[in-house]
């Protein structure tokens, strides 16, 4: 029985496995078929997905990134693994500043190492689509991942049975799949701050935090109360701690721009798994 070593992760709450395949040489189908065993919490090490540090695949990078949901499907990004990797690079060779990729999506990061914080740079960012589904209107933006904004009272993100069945209904909802879609329930706290639950595709429930869910969540709240200027910044609370947003609305193109997701970002143990 051969042996895997492997590192748990977090950002925000948001806990990963994290494997460095310049060691292992693991093919995508072997990664693919890992991901369920390693992420199930009462089987495995347990985790929402699963990060992959791989050589660069491509031009200008340091090195790629894979990720995996716990059920083995692609999630495209993941803003709160992105920037645990980026922490994890800085560790095992790599400068507080790199450049990683995600399919073609090139992202930048800085690492703090002292501050166990990280910041990660992301592409430009298309104005959020209205939806309604069932009579309810959505927001739909693509953040490097398919997310849908939902506004709420407070009360509601309490209620957290409401949110997954809403969740796991607009998640396999006909009008997004495939490939689904990440649910976030967003209420406005006050200027420039919110409140986040997010359901996760390929997790089916809610997560501590999610990266990109919080780039969509502020994203869709400055859409929605277009707020006049060109720079923000929005402080997005999760079950699992604190996110912060920020980025420049070009309104003549209808775009975001220079947007960046910071947050913390820790390691939890190493540890090996028999396979």
């Amino acid at each position: 029985m051969s042996s895997l070593t492997f590192h748990k992760m977090e950002g925000a709450g948001n806990d990963f496995v994290v494997l460095d395949n310049r060691k292992t040489g693991l093919t995508m189908d072997e990664i693919i078929s890992l991901a369920p065993k390693l992420c199930d919490r009462k089987f495995g090490v347990g985790s929402d997905g699963l990060l992959v540090l791989e050589p660069a695949q491509i031009n200008d990078v340091d090195y790629t990134m894979i990720y995996r949901n716990a059920d083995g499907s692609d999630a495209g990004m993941c803003g709160n693994g992105g920037r645990c990797l980026a922490l994890f690079a800085s560790h095992h060779g790599f400068q507080s500043k790199q450049r990683f990729n995600v399919h073609d999506a090139i992202y930048e990061a800085e690492v703090d190492k002292i501050e166990h914080w990280v910041s990660i740079n992301f592409p430009d960012v298309i104005a959020p689509k209205k939806l309604q589904i069932n009579k309810k209107k959505y927001l739909q933006v693509y953040t490097g991942t398919e997310h849908i904004v939902s506004f709420e009272e407070i009360d509601r993100l309490e209620d957290e049975e409401d949110l997954v069945a809403e969740g796991s209904f607009i998640r396999n909802h006909t009008l997004l799949n495939p490939p689904g879609t990440n649910v976030n329930f967003v209420c406005i706290d006050e200027k420039d701050s919110i409140f986040l639950q997010t359901f996760e595709r390929g997790v089916e429930g809610l997560t501590l935090a999610c990266g990109t869910g919080a780039l969509a969540s502020a994203i869709a709240t400055h859409f929605v109360e277009e707020t006049p200027g060109k720079d923000f910044t929005y402080t997005v609370n999760v079950k699992g701690g604190t996110l912060e947003v920020s980025f420049r609305f070009e309104e003549d193109k209808n775009l975001y721009t220079r947007l960046i997701l910071s947050g913390p970002a820790h390691f939890v143990f190493t540890g090996s798994i028999d396979l």
